[in-house]
């Protein structure tokens, strides 16, 4: 599944903000049995191939949780012009904040055997090395391929 930042807005650019996204996973896998298969994670997006006993809630509160983590994050960093952006591209329908974080939806894959898995994987962990980050994904500080 991928999860994208609002209009693409570069949020994920420095480590205390990818580490909302980690810890928000931690979580989910210690207290909600998320089971995290591989995942990167980018500067405006993240990729994940993942199982739980009630995936789409467990998703559903990851995604909320991390809002309200960069939205306070933001606020504290006194990055004006990225929540503005935010909030210029909340939707209209979305009435419990002022800002919208990340698209709607997590575009979900099945994986139907182990060939797919395999492709999922590497395109996931290579995403840093084909955008030019990094030689070799195991050198992305925000992957599951350092593992």
């Amino acid at each position: 599944m991928t999860s994208t930042i609002v209009e693409w807005m570069p949020i994920f650019t420095s480590q205390k903000y990818c580490d909302i996204v980690m810890q928000s996973l931690k979580f989910c896998k210690e207290m909600k049995g998320l089971k995290v298969y591989a995942f990167v994670i980018m500067d405006n997006h993240f990729h994940l191939i993942a199982s739980a006993p009630e995936l789409s809630k467990t998703l559903a509160s990851l995604k909320k949780f991390t809002a309200k983590e960069i939205i306070a994050l933001l606020e504290q960093d006194n990055k004006e012009w990225l929540l503005s952006q935010l909030a210029f591209y909340k939707k209209k329908h979305k009435n419990e904040s002022d800002y919208q974080v990340w698209q709607a939806g997590i575009h979900p894959q099945w994986i139907l055997n182990n060939d797919i898995l395999i492709q999922k994987i590497e395109y996931i962990h290579y995403n840093p090395v084909r955008r030019g980050l990094v030689d070799s994904p195991e050198h992305w500080r925000y992957s599951s391929s350092r593992n």
